[in-house]
């Protein structure tokens, strides 16, 4: 491979990686439209979280989406994933 088709390569797939990435903002509207009626912000700071990594994270948020009543698309649900993470969480990915 030439140098220039490696460089088109590599600027491709981190546009790519870059489109793909969770938009907090979008999560922070779809959780505070479908998921605040019965979260309230003491939840998320209480001490005793199953929260201990980005996976759990994760996990907890797709468990529950279900009780919204609305089917999140895998990409909306890693937008409030990445929101709460931002906003109270802060675990690694």
């Amino acid at each position: 491979m030439r140098p220039a088709e490696a460089l088109g390569g590599l600027a491709l797939a981190l546009c790519t990686a870059q489109a793909l990435a969770a938009d907090p903002q979008q999560g922070k509207l779809l959780y505070e439209t479908h998921c605040g009626a019965c979260h309230y912000e003491k939840l998320h700071t209480r001490k005793a979280t199953k929260i201990a990594s980005y996976a759990a994270l994760k996990t907890e948020v797709s468990k529950w989406a279900a009780e919204t009543g609305r089917r999140f698309t895998p990409a909306e649900l890693d937008d409030v994933v990445e929101y709460l993470n931002q906003s109270h969480y802060r675990v690694a990915k």
